[in-house]
């Protein structure tokens, strides 16, 4: 019986010898096709992350203060309208001799941190609720989205009505601007998910409560991540408005109350140091917290092949 192996140089079933496939051949192949299905993760070296990621952001804050620095040095304004960086640095360094620097961007944070925790434990379920039940999604569908562009700054006068001015006013502040968002984000990350997953889902078992935690949720997790990145923004210009409009000496410092207060004490060194520090905490959190987690969301899919 003749061998079925296939040799070098041995003549094939058309007389072609040199043309003949090799093994080495069919295993440099086979090679090549397993490493088109894998997807490389590597770790980027350090010093590559500090040219790609770390030096960028820093030549822009160099040139918005170089070209902030220009126009006062051009005198575009009065002193007292354009304050220089050095003025705004000053004013910095005396809030951190006194021991407030910390403390007021803490106050803040601890608030803006705590009620959007609250309005992702609400916004999700509800979420879920109005994706999955037609008649919830045609009695409040409509209602999410229009208070999802209602200004916030418009709950502040009867949050503080209702709840007098406490800590709990801030909350209510927050939840009523985030919940809208995030709700909207998932519904809209579950109206992406294909049929062909649910249908697979149910026909594992995988139904009720179970199916949602491990079909529908998986599948929506885009969506929904970019409907909790969302979340933080509202809760943190909502907060920052309820602290502008509702000030008392019991709800304590915070961000929004230090940008009143120099408002008040015509201030602008003061005005554009809490302005700058409102904005290093929206872009703190976004680069400790959602930048993380949508690496990790495109790395789990196979679409990000390096860190």
């Amino acid at each position: 019986m003749a061998s079925t192996d296939i040799k070098s140089g041995a003549p094939g079933p058309g007389g072609a010898g040199p043309d003949a496939v090799k093994p080495d051949d069919l295993a440099g192949l086979e090679a090549g096709l397993d490493a088109l299905d894998a997807v490389q993760v590597h770790r980027t070296p350090v010093r590559e992350v500090l040219l790609r990621k770390v030096l960028p952001p820093l030549l822009a804050v160099a040139l918005v203060v170089v070209v902030w620095q220009l126009l006062v040095w051009a005198q575009v304004t009065e002193d007292y309208k354009l304050p220089s960086p050095s003025a705004v640095w000053e004013s910095a360094g005396d809030m951190w001799r006194q021991g407030t620097l910390l403390e007021v961007v803490w106050t803040s944070v601890s608030r803006g941190l705590l009620g959007f925790l609250l309005s992702v434990a609400i916004g999700t379920p509800l979420g879920l609720l109005v994706a999955r039940v037609k008649f919830i999604r045609a009695a409040i569908g409509p209602i999410l989205s229009g208070l999802q562009s209602l200004p916030s700054v418009a709950w502040v006068a009867p949050a503080v009505i209702w709840l007098g001015l406490n800590d709990s006013m801030m909350y209510a502040v927050i939840l009523l601007g985030a919940v809208p968002s995030i709700a909207n984000g998932l519904v809209s990350g579950v109206d992406q998910v294909p049929p062909l997953f649910l249908r697979a889902g149910r026909t594992l078992g995988a139904t009720g409560l179970r199916g949602t935690w491990f079909i529908v949720m998986p599948a929506a997790l885009p969506g929904y991540l970019a409907g909790l990145k969302q979340g933080w923004a509202f809760s943190w210009r909502s907060l920052m408005a309820a602290e502008i409009i509702a000030s008392s000496p019991d709800l304590g410092l915070g961000l929004g109350q230090l940008l009143e207060n120099g408002r008040n004490n015509a201030d602008m060194p003061g005005i554009f140091l809490a302005i700058l520090l409102i904005l290093f905490v929206g872009i703190a959190i976004d680069l400790l917290i959602f930048s993380p987690l949508e690496r990790w969301v495109l790395r789990s899919r196979g679409l990000l092949v390096k860190n």
